[in-house]
């Protein structure tokens, strides 16, 4: 092509038609501006399509790891119900003075000590607000969602941390005023098992009368009956929110 124009500006200058050939000039110079330009959209084209992709990678994991959240609050969401609906049972058998009458509702209870917490997995979202790509989603309806998602984490965290750090506290006191080798034998071992070993069954049901009838061993019970109704809130709004997420980020996978 190149030799091509050489030609006809050897032409052109051989006959003389200097006019000519500055328009022919100014012509092959437009056509290669032009030719640049092209290139170049093309290759913005290229970038963008690749930056676009990218993206969709970051916005893949976050979506896999919402989903792995999700999965595990709907456990969490299950169990902390079923815990708070016993401890609401025997806070009104304490407010009745009946506790007497079903002290297996209070063994049942001592799973509201079990100190559980959950930990999303973060590592998409914080790859992608680490990168360049953020920006993509910047004042978007899916920043928005991100956003208040990982402050609805930080509350959850919160909520958890006080209400495990409070059982932990009674729970080490207890330790401290019970010898909790017969109540461990009792929740843990077979029935069968108990019957053939030396101490009588009554001591187990007066050591178990003795520990949930203490001021720490209600103390967690109530509060219990409480603030994991507030959590099982808190997981509700955060899943919500998560399904939001998934939803845009497959309207913008569809793109």
């Amino acid at each position: 092509m190149m030799k091509f124009f050489r030609k006809i500006r050897q032409k052109l200058l051989t006959e003389s038609k200097f006019n000519k050939y500055f328009m022919y000039a100014i012509g092959e110079i437009v056509l290669v501006v032009i030719g640049i330009l092209i290139a170049l959209q093309i290759n913005n084209w290229n970038q963008v399509r690749k930056d676009d992709q990218i993206l969709k990678d970051y916005l893949g994991k976050i979506k896999v790891h919402t989903l792995e959240d999700l999965r595990i609050l709907d456990t969490l969401t299950k169990y902390r119900t079923q815990i708070a609906t016993q401890c609401k049972k025997a806070r009104v058998r304490i407010l009745d003075k009946t506790e007497d009458e079903d002290l297996f509702l209070f063994m049942s209870c001592g799973v509201a000590f079990a100190d559980f917490y959950f930990k999303p997995n973060t590592g998409g979202y914080e790859a992608l607000k680490n990168s360049v790509y953020f920006g993509k989603i910047n004042n978007t309806s899916l920043d928005s969602l991100l956003t208040n998602y990982h402050s609805i984490i930080e509350d959850i965290a919160e909520n958890e941390k006080s209400y495990n750090e409070y059982v932990v506290n009674q729970e080490t006191y207890l330790s401290t005023q019970f010898d909790t080798s017969l109540i461990l034998a009792s929740a843990f071992l077979p029935q069968d098992s108990l019957k053939i070993r030396a101490t009588p069954q009554s001591e187990y049901y007066q050591v178990f009368e003795e520990y949930t009838a203490s001021a720490p061993y209600r103390n967690v019970i109530s509060l219990a009956a409480f603030q994991l109704d507030a959590m099982v809130l808190q997981y509700g709004q955060l899943k919500n929110v998560g399904h939001g997420i998934i939803k845009e980020i497959d309207v913008l996978d569809d793109k």
